[in-house]
């Protein structure tokens, strides 16, 4: 019961970001027509927020329990889609606009991810790496709905959408506030003689002094400057500039992307757990590279998206596999802030991004920037492999 109340519960929130996805870019590349780099520094006040503060969100769910931090979190991110609606409704948008949103948004989600992470192993009944492949199914499927409402934008108008935004947000807090979850008295009691800075100071370490999850967290700061910087800044500007793309084409490739990583995700959870789950992680990564770097060689829009389908395959184990090793290895009492360095591990790389392939699109072009970027992340799958045991490590569950 704990179970399907926390996944519906994360549903609502990757249903609104899955709209998020589409809108902002939509609103900031297609409606109010922002070059490249003004589109990368957009997304970058939407990313830094959360990147700065993560590692803080991450520390205070610990403390006061992430069940409690969730609540009050999502609760308070139904604000920004409620003043964004208002905005379009009054058609003032503008630059400005749309730059508070984020930096509010992004501020709150720093929050949200942490606490729901944390609470994830609470409610997982044993098997975590079942319980992370349902999570993470239910996270892109809930997207995947995102992205269909969102494509619909053009013809039902962007206030109805932002506002089913809102509800959703609503809908989850409410869920979160449902959950029954024992606390650890002792866990508890340990969390609060830490000071905030102090705990935030601790997972530092903690993830330093562990190889596996180590490793992990360099291959997410790869995919992180790599591939979602890539996919936040490069993809919307190429289908805008190359395939002179609407709202319903941008919406068609994040749903495709999603639909990949679904598809993955329900055969885990099918084939059951995998032993060597960073060798999985490794040759996700290195595959995915590959394919989604045969976009350089300028491909027809249907070809891009089959492309985008088969990089989502691809991604569905690699971010299973490496939520997977970092639950598993964190302490208990210290999950939610190491659940929190992970994520920051990756967001915290995708301002760097963000502004990174603004810059190399305006250079050399959409296309050949996704091929620089997939390279990268090439170099770095096989240096792990090579210098971390990561390729061999199994996992120290049986279950």
């Amino acid at each position: 019961m704990s179970l399907g109340l926390y996944l519906a519960g994360t549903g609502s929130w990757f249903f609104f970001h899955g709209i998020q996805h589409v809108i902002f870019a939509w609103l900031v590349t297609m409606v109010l027509r922002e070059p490249p780099t003004t589109v990368g520094a957009a997304q970058v006040a939407l990313l830094l927020p959360s990147t700065v503060l993560m590692l803080l969100g991450g520390s205070v769910a610990d403390r006061w329990g992430g069940q409690r931090v969730a609540v009050m979190a999502q609760s308070l991110a139904v604000i920004p889609p409620v003043a964004l609606a208002m905005v379009l409704f009054f058609d003032v948008l503008s630059l400005g606009a749309m730059l508070v949103y984020a930096i509010s948004i992004g501020t709150l989600q720093a929050f949200v991810m942490p606490a729901r992470d944390g609470l994830l192993n609470a409610v997982a009944s044993g098997n975590i790496q079942r319980a992370v492949t349902k999570a993470t199914l239910i996270q892109f499927y809930a997207q995947s709905v995102g992205f269909l409402v969102a494509s619909v934008t053009e013809r039902i108008g962007a206030v109805v959408i932002v506002c089913a935004q809102a509800a959703s947000l609503a809908i989850g807090a409410a869920t979160f506030a449902s959950i029954r979850v024992p606390r650890n008295r002792l866990v508890v009691a340990r969390q609060k003689k830490d000071g905030v800075f102090k705990s935030v100071a601790s997972s530092f370490h903690t993830v330093r002094r562990n190889e596996r999850m180590r490793a992990v967290v360099v291959q997410n700061v790869a995919m992180g400057t790599c591939f979602m910087g890539s996919y936040i800044v490069t993809i919307p500007l190429l289908i805008r500039d190359t395939y002179l793309g609407t709202a319903a084409d941008l919406a068609a490739v994040n749903l495709l992307n999603c639909l990949g990583l679904v598809l993955t995700l329900g055969l885990l959870l099918f084939v059951g757990n995998i032993r060597r789950q960073g060798r999985a992680l490794l040759l996700a990564n290195a595959i995915g590279a590959v394919v989604l770097g045969s976009t350089g060689m300028g491909v027809s829009f249907a070809w891009f998206l089959a492309i985008i389908f088969c990089w989502g395959v691809c991604g569905g184990v690699t971010l299973s596999m490496s939520r997977t090793i970092m639950q598993e290895e964190a302490p208990e009492h210290e999950r939610a802030r190491v659940m929190a360095f992970f994520g920051f591990s990756f967001l915290g790389a995708g301002p760097v991004g963000a502004l990174t392939w603004g810059f190399v699109v305006d250079w050399v072009g959409p296309q050949l920037s996704l091929s620089i970027a997939c390279a990268v992340v090439l170099v770095v799958v096989f240096a792990l492999m090579l210098w971390t045991r990561l390729w061999t490590m199994a996992s120290r569950y049986r279950s």
